[in-house]
């Protein structure tokens, strides 16, 4: 597994780049801070600071890693900035290697959770997309062909086939060439 370590290289930070190489992680370690956090990494251990949300490169609910933050520990935790970062697990120092061990894996499970989950809701737009151009493609054939609902749904489907296309695309087809036609 590649993981980012985007903290100070101070006792806990050694001992959290330790950890991880002693779990065969491949650590690429940073700091300062970047402008940009990296995305190219599995996982992703970042200092908690004040800009990280500006920092990510991912929009806020589609992350393009699992992103565990490190809070130093001292002071109040600020949680609506631990909210704005949403991250997949926090890891507090000092930090033992159990506890970082376990935030690396339920980051990267919750992480390749929503990433299957953000998946099927995409299926699922595209298919309620096709349905809808369907449903307006029939309409247009029943209206100017002047057939049933079955007859119309019928073409699209032989449509579909001939052509060796999806039915969404044969009804796009359709929907386009009429706005075409005005």
């Amino acid at each position: 597994m590649k993981v980012a370590v985007i903290v100070e290289r101070d006792d806990d930070g050694e001992r959290l780049i330790r950890e991880l190489q002693r779990m065969r992680c491949g650590v690429h370690h940073e700091w300062p801070m970047p402008q940009q956090v990296p995305a190219q990494f599995d996982a992703i251990f970042c200092a908690l600071t004040d800009d990280l949300p500006q920092r990510l490169p991912w929009l806020p609910g589609e992350p393009a890693a699992a992103l565990i933050v490190v809070d130093h520990g001292k002071g109040a935790l600020d949680l609506t900035l631990l909210h704005n970062c949403a991250p997949h697990a926090v890891l507090t120092y000092p930090s033992t290697g159990r506890a970082a061990q376990a935030s690396l894996a339920v980051a990267r499970s919750h992480f390749l959770y929503e990433r299957r989950l953000r998946s099927r809701i995409d299926k699922l737009d595209d298919s309620l997309r096709t349905t809808r151009s369907v449903e307006r493609a029939k309409s247009l054939l029943i209206r100017v062909k002047k057939v049933s609902e079955e007859e119309a749904y019928n073409y699209l489907r032989r449509q579909a086939m001939e052509r060796r296309v999806t039915i969404g695309a044969v009804a796009n087809a359709i929907i386009d060439s009429y706005d075409l036609l005005g």
